[in-house]
C-alpha cells in the first residue's frame, strides 16, 4: 500500500491515495475533516444533463446533500450522499471536502411532488462515495434520485475490512441497507418510487450488485489474479478458509448496470438466476484484477440478455469520473494514465447519456 501523501486543498487538511476501483485489493486512502459542502473548488466537467419533468417541474440541474444512516446489526453506519433533480440552475462546481468539484446544487430541494426512481451507486474497492459523481449529476439531472455512499470498511477512509473475503458478503448487505434506509426513514422517503429501483456497480461494486440480483460466486472455479494490497484475500482464496455468510439478495432491484466487474462467476449456473434487465460494460484494456476475458465470460454466461457494450480505447481506471486538476497532481496513475488519445470528459459524456437511455427505459418504460 502506498504512503498518504499530504496536502494542503482549500484551507484543509487533506490526505489522498485516491482510489476509487480497486478490484481485489489495490490499495489507497483519502481523508479530509468533514463533507460540508465549500466554496467553490477548480472547474470540472460538466454533467450530462437531460432535463425530466417527471412528477416535477423543468429539472435543470442535480441537487446534492449528506445523509447518515444509523448502525443496524452488524452494519455499522453509512454516509450517503443524495443527489436529486433540482429546479434550481447550476451556480458554478462546489468542493464538499478535497479535491473533488460537483456539478450540484447544494441543499436543492427535491423538483416538483412526485415520486423519482432510485439508483444506488456501488464503488470499487478502497473507493468513496465521489468515486462516479459524474454520473450520479447525469441521473439526477434527468430524472433519477441517486444514493452513492462509502462501503463501510471497504472505503478510502476506513479499509479494515477490504482485505479480508468477508467484505463480499457485506457489501451487498450494506447496500440493502442503504435502500432499507431510504424507503423508510430518509426526509426523501415518500419521493422515492420503491417500485423503480435501480443499480450501478464498478469493480467490486459490480460484483455486489449481481450478488444482490441473484448471482452465485463460485470462489474455487474461478481465475483471478492477485494486484498488490490483496494478500491475505488470496490466502484465503487457496486455502479454502471462506467465511460462513449468507448472500444477501435485494428483488427491489429491477435494473442495473455493471461497469468492468470483479467477477466470481465462471459458468452460467453461477448467475442463471440474474434475471433483471442488465447493461454490462467492459474496458478494452481491464486492469487491477479485471480481466477483458473475464467481463466477457460473464456476457456470454448470462441468461437475461445483458445490453453488453465496451468502453473504446479504455482501461480499469477510465470508468472513474474525470480527475480535478487537484486530484490530478496528487493521483497521476489512476487520473491522467488513460489509452493514449482516450478522452475520459467526452467518453463519460457518452457513457453516462447510455446509462441514462437505459434506465429510462427499464425503470419507466420510455
Amino acid at each position: 500500500m502506498r504512503n498518504c501523501e499530504y496536502q494542503k486543498y482549500t484551507g484543509m487538511r487533506v490526505a489522498v491515495c485516491f482510489l476509487a476501483g480497486a478490484a481485489l485489493g489495490l490499495a489507497a486512502c483519502q481523508n479530509h475533516t468533514d463533507s460540508t459542502p465549500r466554496a467553490p473548488a477548480p472547474a470540472a466537467p460538466e454533467a450530462t444533463s437531460t432535463a425530466s419533468t417527471a412528477g416535477a417541474g423543468a429539472i435543470v440541474s442535480a441537487g446534492f446533500k449528506n445523509l447518515h444512516v444509523p448502525a443496524e446489526g452488524d452494519i455499522k453506519p453509512i454516509d450517503v450522499k443524495l443527489w436529486t433533480p433540482c429546479e434550481k440552475p447550476l451556480q458554478g462546481p462546489f468542493s464538499p471536502g478535497g479535491p473533488f468539484a460537483l456539478q450540484a446544487v447544494a441543499g436543492c430541494p427535491v423538483a416538483g411532488a412526485g415520486k423519482f426512481p432510485l439508483i444506488v451507486v456501488s464503488h470499487g474497492r478502497g473507493g468513496t462515495a465521489f468515486a462516479h459523481h459524474d454520473t450520479a449529476e447525469a441521473l439526477a439531472s434527468a430524472g433519477f434520485i441517486v444514493a452513492t455512499f462509502n462501503h463501510p470498511g471497504d472505503n478510502a477512509f476506513d479499509l479494515s475490512n477490504a482485505d479480508d473475503f468477508s467484505v463480499l458478503y457485506h457489501r451487498p448487505a450494506q447496500v440493502k441497507r442503504v435502500i432499507d434506509y431510504l424507503l423508510a426513514t430518509a426526509p426523501e422517503a415518500e419521493r422515492i418510487d420503491a417500485n423503480r429501483i435501480g443499480f450501478f456497480g464498478f469493480s467490486r461494486g459490480g460484483y455486489t450488485g449481481l450478488v444482490l440480483a441473484g448471482a452465485t460466486p463460485d470462489f474455487a472455479k474461478t481465475d483471478i489474479s492477485c494486484p498488490q494490497g490483496s494478500e491475505n484475500m488470496c490466502q484465503q482464496l487457496a486455502s479454502g478458509s471462506l467465511p460462513n455468510l449468507p448472500l444477501v439478495r435485494d428483488a427491489r432491484i429491477k435494473s442495473m448496470v455493471i461497469a468492468d466487474p470483479l467477477s466470481f462467476f465462471p459458468t452460467p449456473e453461477s448467475v442463471k438466476d440474474v434475471n433483471v434487465p442488465t447493461q454490462l460494460w467492459g474496458t478494452t484494456k481491464g486492469g487491477d484484477g479485471v480481466a477483458p476475458e473475464s467481463v466477457a465470460l460473464l456476457g456470454k454466461n448470462l441468461t437475461n440478455q445483458p445490453d453488453i457494450k465496451t468502453m473504446p480505447n479504455s482501461n480499469h481506471y477510465s470508468m472513474l469520473a474525470p480527475c480535478t486538476p487537484a486530484l490530478a497532481y496528487l493521483e497521476k496513475d489512476i487520473c491522467t494514465k488513460d489509452e493514449p488519445g482516450f478522452d475520459r470528459v467526452t467518453a463519460h459524456k457518452e457513457w453516462n447519456a447510455q446509462m441514462v437511455v437505459f434506465f429510462k427505459k427499464a425503470l419507466e418504460g420510455k
